[in-house]
């Protein structure tokens, strides 16, 4: 019944679109390619500042004219939002969800995947140490953390590639999002960005950015800073019982306040060389200050239980736990393109890095393990878990593209070494405490014998070096053009030492047929590849990454596989709008999952709490497919040309076997979509907008534990006012709606049970929510 539901909401939504499509005129001339302007093109491609600042007109989904399905939305299509970051961004694209707490936006999940099915890159190039760390295992991705760091006022445009081609890495089941950064073809000018956010506890951080474009020397040149105060107040409140229904056995309170400041610069310069030649130059700085204070009290509801000496409404534990992140990530790309042997060649070197070092302690006061309540102490205990990381990458292209007859012939090699040096902390100090002893916090304070502990490391080394050539062609003739092609993914994995190759063969192939003038069919077939994610192969244990369960990694996973295959329509919409519908399906071949060992972890606590040792291996195959719907146009069909539209819808869906039977992929939200308005008001110089978007439930089982995961709808809204042609000021509210992020948790001791779904352990209802932010920017160009 759900999925019919699902069915006819998808048939409502296209056929609003077919039914807009009608009276929208014929417009043939479509949007520009997803590629940098060359020199040749710089007059009609640059950007003044005063366009920036001062946006004339609402902005839609560009429309491009790659034979390979891609969704390009500039810049301004996010903008009047005032977007943090990129992952802020991604709110408003097709198909992307997110599995992070209320306000974060740290996990991009395209189609609902796994944030490691989906390719982040930027430029063209793969993000430098994203998710490395220790919280982003939960992901399972090399993307997850980063994402959310990457200031949105670097953004050019965004690009999602739904089906990977023979030029671009295979590392991309789900697709790709392509984060393009500005360069020297992208503004002419400058422009500053002063604002404030207030949160809901009553904090105010700072927002201030500039960018600057112009000509120096024969070249152009792009410079840009930006500081970013960010905070996150939320309130979690954890409930448990026997079972479904049962009674309630105790509760957990808990405040949790992430606060940082997040600093970024970046550059571009671009200057023709010779004879139809050009050199670029470019690079970005990003550098991360974050303390996340959690604090909870847990307290007993009924007196019953395995520790029978409890008492009903008694506080049994104070907990501290804090984490303080510091990390730094910049890259420096050159380029050289000149022609040759009748075509054009690219060379390209990159090198990035990425440190990360994190600080975590937790400590925990016990009570009511005697029958002397609170503040009566009997038990303390501290855990240091100091966490560092070390990336450098290096990377290389050499790209040759010619004329073949009718035919355009592009070959080359992209060579990649990524090298990873992991520490991994962990210490503890437990003592009983003495009768009598009153202490009423988890400071440590008071506590007998009390002592830092000494701290013992897992040191781990991972290289994993691609050499990728790959031959690709295309060909166009009256309204039909395709695209074919073949990759060879050539690995060598280093874990600590133990060094093995994999070599796989990744063919493509792309059709775009033009129905009409202004409509058009696409189709893809391709191959594709995930390979494990560094934290995954990590060789160490990770302590309580997984809520209360640690995580060994497995060096001796093998990458996933799949066939894919996209279809879709879209259609433009008089002379800037444009909808679509895609289909797509993956068969996935040695799925990488976590699991649980069953083996107890180190808070491991009979008979109260039970914690066990999670790991990852390749579990077997599985499929996903859905559909995706997008619209965005003007009304100027029904007379109102100043008002602008946009809604996208995604039902996802999917299939693997395990133990207990059949599921869907863990965390897959079942659908997310998106919709709202921008209203330009020309007369007054101002305009106003909203955006609505809703994120369907997920589900994910592994030995020990299932979990339901629902969250609330969030609500943005935003007004603005310019004055004269350099100067805008815009309020924006975000999460207006107070969304909550609830988790049920269904938790097993004994595998027969779970088979059977008795819950022999406990049910724990989760739940967290986050007040609204409020937004005041001034723009300001020069």
């Amino acid at each position: 019944m759900a999925k019919m539901l699902k069915a006819s909401h998808l048939a409502s939504v296209a056929g609003a679109a077919i039914s807009l499509a009608a009276f929208q005129p014929a417009f043939a001339q479509t949007g520009p390619e997803p590629q940098s302007a060359p020199p040749s093109q710089e007059a009609e491609a640059i950007t003044t500042s005063n366009q920036v600042v001062v946006v004339a007109e609402i902005a839609y989904r560009d429309r491009t004219n790659e034979t390979a399905p891609v969704l390009v939305y500039d810049t301004d299509y996010f903008q009047r939002f005032e977007p943090l970051s990129a992952g802020d961004a991604l709110k408003r694209v097709p198909s992307v969800t997110f599995l992070s707490d209320v306000l974060e936006s740290d996990g991009v999940r395209l189609r609902g995947l796994d944030p490691a099915y989906t390719q982040i890159l930027i430029n063209g190039e793969q993000v430098p140490g994203a998710g490395s760390s220790s919280g982003a295992i939960g992901n399972g991705a090399e993307t997850a953390f980063f994402v959310d760091r990457i200031p949105a006022e670097l953004i050019q445009r965004v690009e999602i590639v739904r089906s990977a081609s023979a030029s671009r890495s295979g590392n991309a089941m789900a697709g790709a999002l392509n984060i393009v950064l500005k360069d020297g073809y992208a503004l002419e000018g400058g422009y500053v960005r002063l604002g404030a956010l207030m949160f809901d506890d009553g904090r105010v951080r700072e927002s201030a950015g500039a960018v600057w474009g112009g000509k120096v020397g024969d070249g152009r040149l792009l410079v840009g800073a930006s500081v970013q105060g960010r905070r996150n107040p939320k309130e979690k409140l954890s409930l448990r019982f026997d079972d479904i229904g049962g009674t309630l056995q105790n509760l957990e309170d808990q405040t949790d306040v992430r606060n940082g400041t997040d600093y970024s610069a970046n550059f571009s310069y671009e200057t023709p060389v010779g004879e139809g030649g050009e050199f670029t130059l470019d690079g970005f700085f990003v550098k991360t200050d974050r303390t996340q204070d959690e604090n909870s009290r847990e307290y007993v509801t009924n007196g019953s239980g395995p520790a029978t000496n409890r008492l009903p409404g008694q506080l049994t534990t104070v907990n501290s736990n804090d984490v303080m992140i510091d990390q730094e990530s910049y890259s420096l790309n050159a380029g050289y393109k000149f022609q040759m042997l009748g075509g054009e060649t690219k060379v390209k070197l990159g090198y990035a890095s990425f440190k990360d070092d994190t600080y975590e302690f937790e400590n925990e006061m016990e009570y009511q393990r005697d029958a002397n309540p609170y503040p009566e102490a009997d038990r303390f205990t501290r855990d240091l878990a100091p966490f560092a990381v070390d990336d450098q990458e290096i990377k290389a292209k050499l790209e040759h593209k010619r004329e073949l007859g009718d035919l355009d012939l592009q070959f080359g090699v992209q060579f990649n070494e990524k090298e990873r040096d992991t520490s991994l902390g962990d210490g503890r100090f437990r003592t009983n405490i003495p009768g009598g002893t009153l202490i009423g916090d988890a400071s440590g304070a008071g506590v007998p014998g009390y002592t830092d502990p000494a701290v013992t490391y897992t040191l781990s080394n991972i290289k994993r070096t691609n050499v990728d050539p790959f031959v690709q062609l295309n060909g166009k003739n009256d309204g039909f053009s395709w695209e074919a092609g073949l990759r060879v993914e050539d690995m060598t994995l280093e874990v600590d030492g133990v060094e093995r190759g994999e070599t796989t063969f990744l063919p493509s192939a792309h059709v775009s047929i033009d129905v009409t003038d202004n409509a058009r069919i696409r189709g893809s077939v391709a191959r594709t590849i995930r390979s494990a994610p560094f934290q995954f192969l990590f060789a160490g244990t990770l302590e309580e990454e997984l809520g209360s369960n640690d995580f060994q990694g497995n060096p001796d996973l093998t990458p996933e596989t799949a066939w894919g295959a996209d279809v879709g329509y879209e259609q433009q919409l008089g002379t800037s709008g444009i909808w679509g519908i895609n289909f797509f399906y993956r068969d996935v071949k040695d799925l990488i999952e976590i699991y649980n060992t069953g083996a107890p972890g180190s808070a491991d606590d009979p008979p109260d709490d039970l914690a066990y040792v999670f790991s990852a291996r390749n579990t077997g195959d599985g499929q996903v497919w859905g559909i995706e719907l997008d619209l965005s146009s003007d009304l100027s069909a029904i007379g109102m040309p100043d008002t602008g539209v946009f809604a996208n819808y995604s039902w996802l869906d999917s299939d693997v076997q395990d133990a207990f039977g059949y599921r869907r992929f863990n965390s897959q939200a079942e659908y997310v979509y998106n919709f709202g308005f921008i209203q330009d008001l020309p007369a007054i110089e101002a305009a106003f907008g909203a955006t609505y978007r809703k994120q369907g439930t997920s589900q994910s089982r592994v030995v020990g534990e299932d979990v339901i995961t629902t969250y609330g709808a969030d609500l943005e809204v935003f007004v603005e006012k310019s004055f004269g042609d350099s100067f805008t000021v815009r309020f924006v509210g975000s999460n207006l709606l107070n969304a909550k992020k609830e988790e049920a948790f269904r938790k097993f001791a004994l595998l027969s049970n779970q088979i059977g779904g008795a819950i022999d352990d406990e049910y724990e209802l989760e739940r967290e929510q986050g007040g609204p932010v409020y937004q005041i920017i001034g723009r300001y160009s020069f």
